[in-house]
């Protein structure tokens, strides 16, 4: 005979009560990553920011050209996220502001510190869900064309603001003369280049040097493509590894990698293929998210180590292991001392992290 529900489990009150309030906090911030999908889609932020002023509902509706209601629920939820701000008239009005660290990170898709380009993805992201259930049946994930075009855009958005402000200024100048060496004119390949924006931002700074961009996104490699006859540059160009591999001759002088390595089904062969088209005097820049060597150390060390767990599983991991004999490293699964092991088993020599201050990233020089 089936029991009650509540006789099923022996629970504390107090204890089952926090548990629950967990839960459902975690389902209030993927409705709010909802919303905030919204606010940058519609360009509500930009109109606040713009305002200067904290602004009615009905205002900002009337400069976004949409209607009152549904713009009123969903600033209510801003609100109560505490991402706007919320100040009230002598008769009770209310108007909505942002603070100037809202405008850098939602309103300002230029700024290094804009966060905005993965909730560009995020309904993307949230579809992989309904094949989840297969894959976890399977073993086999999926690649990054399965999140589609705006998939390859939030990544775009994503990742450029930073670049932008300091690829070139920052951490090509900690290499040990890479950047003397593009001057005069060096070979350059860079490996999972996405919608190009690397790629694109030394072919501009660099003119004696040429660049390719290798990614197996189809997506991605038609918007950097795009990107590329836009800027008119001529010392740049895109390509599928598949259809034209990485040059085997040790011919090339410099190689970048830029968060994409654990994303490969198989990043052992990628390092090994990097060792063999590098110059013997070259140099790799291997970029990829700071993870730590256990799980503890990844929860003690990253407050945003839940996220991160949960992006693999639908976006980073998946990827890793879209093929059957994928290695499936995942978000936190390179950390430094995998890094090195990996580098030494494919033939170099030298690895230095580099003292570049990011967030998620760790920078390392790597040579042969």
């Amino acid at each position: 005979m089936q029991r009650d529900a509540d006789q099923l489990v022996d629970t504390d009150p107090e204890r089952l009560k926090y548990f629950s309030f967990n839960v459902f906090t975690q389902l209030s911030g993927a409705v709010t990553a909802g919303m905030i999908h919204l606010g940058d889609k519609l360009g509500l932020y930009t109109v606040i920011a713009a305002a200067g002023d904290p602004l009615t509902t009905a205002e900002i509706a009337e400069r976004a050209s949409l209607h009152e209601r549904w713009v009123r629920e969903w600033a209510y939820n801003q609100a109560a996220a505490k991402l706007l701000t919320v100040a009230f008239d002598d008769d009770g009005t209310e108007r909505f502001g942002l603070t100037p660290e809202g405008v850098a990170v939602l309103a300002s898709p230029d700024h290094p510190a804009s966060g905005t380009g993965m909730f560009h993805r995020f309904p993307q992201t949230m579809q992989a869900l309904e094949r989840m259930p297969d894959s976890f049946r399977s073993g086999i994930g999926h690649d990054y064309d399965s999140h589609g075009a705006e998939g390859a855009v939030g990544i775009e958005r994503s990742f450029e603001p930073w670049n932008q402000h300091h690829l070139l200024p920052t951490v090509l100048p900690a290499l040990d003369g890479v950047v003397e060496r593009l001057e005069r004119g060096a070979t350059v390949a860079d490996i999972g280049c996405g919608a190009g924006g690397g790629v694109l931002l030394m072919a501009a700074a660099f003119p004696e040097s040429s660049f390719v961009g290798y990614d197996i996104s189809r997506h991605a490699l038609d918007r950097a493509e795009e990107r590329r006859d836009e800027a008119g540059l001529t010392n740049a160009r895109f390509v599928d590894p598949r259809d034209e591999p990485l040059p085997a001759d040790r011919s090339v002088d410099f190689v970048t990698t830029m968060d994409c390595i654990h994303d490969m089904t198989h990043p052992d062969e990628m390092i090994g293929a990097i060792y063999d088209a590098l110059a013997p005097d070259g140099t790799w820049l291997l970029v990829d998210i700071k993870g730590r060597d256990s799980f503890a150390e990844n929860v003690e060390k990253n407050p945003m180590a839940a996220l991160m767990y949960g992006i693999s599983v639908l976006s980073c991991m998946s990827s890793a292991l879209s093929a059957p004999d994928g290695a499936g490293l995942g978000t936190l699964g390179l950390p430094e001392s995998r890094a090195r092991e990996m580098s030494r088993a494919a033939g170099f020599t030298r690895f230095a992290r580099l003292d570049v201050d990011h967030s998620v990233n760790a920078f390392y020089e790597v040579r042969p």
